[in-house]
């Protein structure tokens, strides 16, 4: 999606000629969850004075009551207006940041943050952080109450196409609709298991990716619900069918090109890329419980489902954490495959550019590449192979993530005890839960 440098004359010019009648002002939570406030357009002025208050109190991981008013800041670069806008009036969208009342950026907004850890970033000398995202989706029948079922609207796999693909017309209104808002959508397809879908866009800019994705989930909610149906980026909505990730591509940028690109490099990759890739090996574990935030997510990496269960490399096959594309010149890049849609884009972006920086920093080194299939492999020939384990529980990965020091500095002193604090109670509530599975083994048999 192209970026636009919009001026508060262009806003209130497009406004005006387009019929805009409601503003809605986005911002996200701790969790990744989409946050609005909507006010008519004849608040347009006060937004862009940055004068628009809102509870910060009643957001997840925000402020207590007794520090409760906050401003929105507009990012007009993010100015938006929804196709789908009634006839009585458009509504125009534009992502916010979020400020304190004595006007600094609020710690506790993750977009904040990630912006944060771009300027370390830059001050690093880099210049970019290109991200590339696959995120893959779930279609459900919905019942007559609106809500969804069990029930997949498909029974396709891998590049099916109608009628095996059912949910074809309403993937293709998707991309269509993403193209109208400004995407540069590069492919569009049923994914292996029924009823999942993956629709790539072209790669941006960290920060603006992350809105990227945040206005692709909107998008492919929105139109699904036109069709009946309800999408979801639960990482694992089925059992014995593969589950939904996000694999993110990234490449990082300083001013003479890409800086992990070396065309006399092994494998045409520049020390900086193996040093990056050093650091997100190291702090592979710890990062986990961001990019794989929710107790289901355990659910997906698991043998067997082509999502990744081991820390290792390849610039070959497709079984380890991360992957080396054989792309060179400016499109060469590493491709992280174990995060999965549910993860906050704007923490998990900010947690693996810092886990790349620190490798650069220290001038991590990398393990070996492991070009064989891993899930053939046993324990002992992946102790040979210095290849280790991710976390198989969100229990595991908090651990890991708390006795971090650099996630810690990724997230930033309010983001981070916020997060392990909610994830611990979320996981604590899912312990106490009986399953159907466990009286199904279970009831009979004691």
């Amino acid at each position: 999606m192209a970026k636009h440098d919009y001026s508060k004359d262009d806003i209130r010019k497009m406004a005006k000629e387009e019929n805009v009648k409601f503003l809605r002002l986005m911002f996200t939570d701790l969790f990744g969850t989409i946050k609005n406030v909507e006010v008519p357009i004849s608040q347009l002025e006060k937004l862009l004075d940055n004068k628009l208050m809102f509870d910060g109190s009643s957001i997840d991981g925000f402020v207590r009551i007794e520090e409760s008013d906050m401003y929105l800041y507009p990012d007009l670069s993010t100015w938006m207006i929804f196709p789908w806008s009634s006839e009585r009036g458009k509504i125009a969208r534009v992502i916010c940041e979020v400020y304190t009342p004595d006007k600094q950026p609020f710690e506790g907004d993750p977009r904040n943050n990630l912006i944060r850890v771009l300027d370390d970033m830059k001050k690093a000398g880099f210049t970019s952080f290109n991200i590339g995202p696959e995120p893959e989706f779930f279609l459900f029948k919905m019942d007559e109450n609106g809500k969804p079922t069990t029930t997949l609207n498909d029974q396709g796999s891998y590049f099916d196409m109608a009628p095996m693909d059912l949910g074809e017309n309403c993937r293709r209104e998707i991309v269509l609709t993403l193209e109208e808002m400004g995407f540069d959508v590069e492919a569009a397809h049923h994914e292996v298991a029924p009823g999942q879908h993956e629709i790539d866009f072209k790669y941006a800019d960290a920060l603006e990716a992350a809105d990227n994705i945040q206005t692709f989930k909107l998008v492919v909610k929105t139109v699904a619900r036109k069709y009946g149906l309800y999408a979801t980026f639960m990482p694992k909505p089925l059992a014995g069918i593969n589950g939904s990730g996000m694999h993110i591509n990234m490449s990082l940028f300083h001013d003479q090109g890409n800086a992990f690109y070396d065309e006399k490099g092994e494998l045409g990759l520049s020390e900086d890329a193996y040093h990056f890739l050093g650091g997100l090996l190291a702090h592979a574990r710890s990062y986990t419980a961001v990019c794989n935030p929710t107790v289901n997510s355990y659910k997906r990496l698991v043998p067997g489902y082509e999502a990744p269960v081991y820390v290792a490399w390849s610039g070959s096959n497709r079984s380890p954490l991360i992957r080396v594309p054989s792309s060179r010149g400016l499109s060469t890049r590493l491709e992280l495959r174990s995060v999965d849609p549910a993860a906050n884009p704007y923490l998990a972006i900010a947690t693996i550019l810092e886990a790349g920086l620190d490798g650069l920093r220290n001038k991590l080194t990398p393990t070996d590449s492991v070009d064989r299939n891993i899930y053939r492999m046993d324990e002992e020939e992946r102790e040979e192979n210095h290849i280790t384990n991710l976390p198989d529980t969100l229990h595991n990965a908090l651990k890991d993530l708390e006795g971090d020091s650099v996630m810690r500095k990724a997230m930033g002193s309010h983001l981070f005890p916020s997060f392990i604090e909610a994830k611990n109670l979320e996981y604590n509530a899912y312990r106490t839960q009986v399953s159907q599975w466990e009286r199904d083994q279970y009831m009979e048999l004691y």
